[in-house]
């Protein structure tokens, strides 16, 4: 692998001890296709040498720009979310747990995932090309002076809990010199399973589908990584369309849903699905997804049970069920109290301390 930063920025963070850059790096998609990607590095202060290196990958945020996490205000910072009382931000950004990390002495990068913040549209949900950029990251913290060493783990939320599972399964070519050690996926959002199971499944079955922003963005995202099969005239009506193409670059995920829901209020459906040209769809999900193949490293599945979320819990177990019957070294826990929303604060020290093992 040649080399993969492009450029990289310090900025400030109000993490102690800690220094924080803004890179831009080379990176690829699930068939291969180059992109590139924007994220950040942060890294303990002062010299140091073979470090441990953990990769987050985010939640949801958008299917363009508007969602770039390292583009907003004190990016290198610990998660804050949307729906928290007095938020003032648009998306989830930030990285649990950060200030520990930092204090232990492990390198932190956490990729934006290409078309946030760089060209074309986001391949949303796609695990494998997500995952892809969640190790193309430690490839970049390598060739930068933070003391980066080979081994790494990966932890994500929500889409990124789907990046982390996938990130255990590529290709040997895709980790080069790096060893991954473990993936932590929180609340795991992973498309063949999805599929499969009440929820995503049903919802695409009908031809007047509910005005859900996920679900827009999921097919909008496969579209992009496959666009040589697929097309947004399978499951876009036309209004739907038009709501894509004036929105899918500036607007978050939550803004884009109120538009999506008030157009269907007012104009009628806007998403239809073409049934002849559904299985070269489905056919894409699962080349996307992680759960192809048994992992190469242990897995930790954290499950939000509080109440079903953006991701319910029968998809998370049904993760389980799927990586067990491949072989896999898996295990979980669940968090009965926590919603979507609070996992990521509430389990971090026990997957900061389960990743830390690994090494």
């Amino acid at each position: 692998m040649g080399s993969v930063l492009i450029n990289s920025e310090e900025i400030e963070t109000k993490i102690k001890g800690a220094a924080a850059f803004r890179i831009r790096y080379h990176s690829y998609d699930v068939q291969g296709k180059k992109t590139e990607s924007t994220g950040l590095v942060i890294a303990p202060s002062g010299s140091g040498e073979n470090r441990k290196v953990v990769s987050w990958g985010h939640g949801t945020t958008a299917i363009g720009d508007a969602g770039t996490p390292s583009a907003c205000p004190d990016p290198a910072r610990e998660i804050t979310t949307y729906f928290a009382s007095g938020s003032q931000t648009q998306i989830d950004y930030g990285i649990p747990g950060l200030q520990k990390f930092i204090d232990d002495n492990w390198v932190v990068v956490a990729t934006d995932y290409q078309g946030l913040g760089t060209p074309g549209v986001h391949q949303y949900t796609v695990n494998r090309t997500n995952a892809i950029d969640t190790v193309t990251i430690v490839h970049a913290a390598r060739e930068m002076n933070v003391g980066a060493g080979t081994k790494f783990g990966v932890f994500g939320w929500s889409q990124g809990g789907g990046t982390a599972a996938a990130a255990v399964e590529l290709e040997p070519a895709d980790y080069g010199d790096l060893e991954i050690v473990g993936a932590a996926a929180m609340s795991p959002g992973v498309p063949i399973i999805a599929v499969k199971l009440p929820g995503l499944g049903s919802a695409l079955g009908g031809s007047d589908i509910p005005p859900d922003s996920h679900l827009f963005m999921i097919l909008a995202g496969t579209a992009a990584a496959f666009p040589e099969t697929l097309s947004l005239d399978d499951v876009f009506t036309p209004l739907g369309k038009q709501i894509f193409e004036e929105n899918w670059n500036v607007q978050p995920v939550h803004h884009l849903g109120d538009i999506l829901s008030r157009a269907y209020k007012h104009g009628g459906p806007v998403m239809a699905i073409n049934k002849e040209k559904f299985p070269a769809w489905l056919s894409a999900f699962a080349q996307g997804s992680a759960a192809l193949k048994k992992p190469v490293a242990p897995v930790l599945v954290v499950i939000d049970s509080q109440y079903d979320g953006p991701n319910p819990v029968s998809w998370q177990t049904g993760y389980i069920d799927a990586i067990t019957a491949l072989g896999g070294d898996i295990s979980s826990i669940d968090y009965p109290h926590d919603d979507h929303f609070s996992l990521p604060a509430s389990s971090i020290d026990e997957i900061r301390n389960w990743l830390a093992a690994k090494f």
